[in-house]
């Protein structure tokens, strides 16, 4: 097992290297080509920063794939099946795609229907539903004309999913980072801990997907110097999708049932993933959330499903007092343990000390979630003692009492760089007509 492990890493490390690489060179050529698009209304941002970095991350997926198609033990993945090429067949599609949405910019209505292409165009290559392992029912298999549909919607699903959380500087990088390592763990434990070689291209696709985002979030932590754009949102959004119609609608659940050794295990093992469209929502839970919660706030003000707002999770967490930094760390945190806690039930279900864990962990995250409305107010004797943030700092700025420095973490300046943004323009929310959202100074940028 050792070898397929060290294949696995060489093909990770060589996805993250090229995305990595090419990520410099693609800047450049954005800032040439223009792809630097005016900030709008719901961008976090304050200054034009360019796009296109879905180009470098496509270089990375086709250098791991070609890289994991020579090495000894991945290459029976390329000759017992063809889902890699189904799944760089709707990459380079939903790519693409991207590509020109990120330059000129593309109807909604135009992106959802290549999306569905781009999934279409995977299912007549074989990366289908087969069927579905439904509780108390069993195994239903599903009819050509049912599998795609499922399908596709699986696909289109996950894909904006992805493409709405990408709000905040290696948000979605990192959090789709983190769903491929717990789904990894799941899908290499089917491979070779129960010998079903049909969860081998879900293990390569997660292995490919993680050096995608590990080679691109030096480029995109905050400040980013370049964003991945519809063309990497969209992209990585695709082979997760890929990735969890290959271990669900293929792996036949009666194969497991035989090597898990009884119902009961093969049960166990295929907790976090008895329905195919579970999966992504398990794996990715806070980018769903954020999806039907921004569905239903448009819909419920009567505007389309997909106007952009700046309603989203991470606009909220800005909104009540934590640094652009901070709110991609507790959203980071959250999908960690959604996406490992699913795997760790899916190991041993029956152990309470998982479910106290997760319990608690939860805890622990609503109160980071919750941290800034309970901002401790320090005594001025200790004041000396915490960072600026947590200490009394008056109104009225007097030259005997000046206002304390900013230390550069909080996305709020201090008072006296403080001015007003007017409603509709950088700093507009949508809980009301006055923006609690300030613009700064902008500081010299390196960039």
């Amino acid at each position: 097992m050792g070898q397929p492990v060290r294949e696995y890493l060489l093909t990770l490390c060589v996805t993250a290297a090229v995305t990595y690489l090419l990520t410099g060179p693609v800047r450049k050529f954005a800032i040439a080509a223009g792809a630097m698009p005016e900030i709008r209304a719901r961008d976090v941002h304050r200054e034009p920063t360019p796009r296109l970095g879905g180009i470098a991350m496509f270089g990375g997926l086709c250098a791991g794939l070609l890289v994991a198609s020579h090495l000894t033990n991945l290459k029976s993945v390329f000759e017992n099946s063809n889902e890699p090429r189904a799944l760089l067949s709707g990459a380079a599609l939903i790519w693409i795609l991207g590509v020109l949405d990120d330059k000129w910019g593309v109807d909604a209505l135009v992106k959802l229907g290549g999306q569905m292409i781009a999934a279409g165009v995977m299912v007549l290559q074989g990366l289908t539903i087969l069927w579905i392992p439904i509780p108390g029912v069993g195994t239903v298999s599903l009819t050509p004309m049912q599998g795609t549909l499922l399908t596709v919607a699986l696909v289109v699903i996950t894909i904006n999913a992805v493409n709405f959380v990408d709000g905040l500087d290696g948000l979605a990088s990192g959090m789709v980072c983190i769903a491929a390592a717990a789904f990894f763990m799941y899908a290499y434990r089917m491979w070779f801990g129960y010998g079903i070689e049909a969860a081998a291209p879900a293990t390569l696709f997660s292995v490919v997907l993680m050096g995608m985002c590990l080679g691109f979030l030096p480029h995109n932590m905050h400040p980013a110097r370049i964003f991945m754009g519809d063309s990497g949102s969209m992209l990585i959004g695709l082979v997760m999708a890929a990735g969890a119609v290959s271990v669900t609608g293929q792996v036949d659940p009666d194969l497991l049932n035989v090597k898990a050794g009884g119902l009961r295990e093969a049960t166990h093992a295929m907790v976090p993933v008895y329905i195919p469209l579970l999966l992504p929502l398990t794996i990715i839970a806070v980018p769903v959330a954020d999806l039907v919660l921004a569905i239903v706030r448009r819909t419920w003000k009567g505007q389309s499903p997909f106007a952009a707002d700046r309603g989203h999770l991470h606009h909220r967490l800005l909104e009540i007092g934590h640094s652009h930094s901070r709110a991609v760390l507790i959203m980071y945190f959250w999908s960690a343990l959604i996406a490992f806690g699913a795997v760790a039930y899916s190991v041993n279900n029956a152990s309470m000390w998982i479910v106290l864990g997760i319990v608690l962990l939860s805890a622990v995250g609503l109160v980071l979630l919750l941290l800034p409305r309970f901002t401790p107010r320090t005594p001025r004797w200790a004041e000396w003692m915490v960072p600026p943030r947590y200490r009394r700092v008056s109104r009225a700025t007097t030259p005997e009492a000046p206002a304390a420095e900013w230390d550069g973490e909080s996305d709020v300046a201090p008072e006296e760089e403080r001015e007003p943004v007017p409603a509709g323009v950088n700093g507009a929310t949508a809980i009301g007509d006055r923006s609690r959202f300030v613009e700064h100074r902008r500081a010299d940028s390196h960039h």
